[in-house]
């Protein structure tokens, strides 16, 4: 099949085909005849892999890693495991720090809500950020209690 064949059959760009031939993740055959590339059922397969991959938030570096291996007869399986524990790792810190700043906003809003607006003055941009700031800097430690606090409101 012809690139904007494998496109349409695969619901991308043909663009998005022309790339991963480009970088090497797919090998099509050049026609002797008219110099037209044709892809197989390997590089439709390849392509849906990378499709598949590309939705887990796998990297094209990441996919080259995996098809080679598999391009020098490997399983790439325990690869593939190590690099989704990687991803969910890394997903899980990120979700934690956006619950913690969400906590941050909440709390922000509400202590927010009655205190006046004030015009700048040449120290200060906005009263209620810079509040924030001092209030940071002034709490030093945290108590177990504010941690239970803190996890109770990450939950909701």
């Amino acid at each position: 099949m012809k690139v904007n064949q494998l496109a349409k059959k695969l619901n991308v760009t043909s663009d998005t085909v022309r790339f991963y031939t480009r970088i090497g993740l797919l090998s099509p055959c050049k026609s002797p005849d008219n110099g037209y590339k044709y892809y197989g059922e390997k590089d439709l397969s390849r392509m849906q892999f990378i499709i598949s991959s590309r939705q887990l938030d796998f990297s094209v570096e990441e996919i080259k890693l995996i098809f080679s291996n598999t391009d020098h007869g490997e399983s790439a399986c325990h690869l593939v495991r190590e690099l989704v524990k990687q991803k969910l790792d890394e997903t899980e810190e990120q979700f934690n720090k956006t619950m913690k700043l969400r906590a941050r906003l909440f709390q922000a809003v509400e202590q927010w809500s009655t205190m006046p607006d004030n015009l700048p003055t040449g120290n200060m941009v906005c009263h209620l950020i810079d509040s924030t700031h001092q209030a940071d800097t002034q709490t030093t430690t945290v108590t177990q209690l504010d941690h239970i606090i803190l996890a109770s409101t990450e939950v909701k």
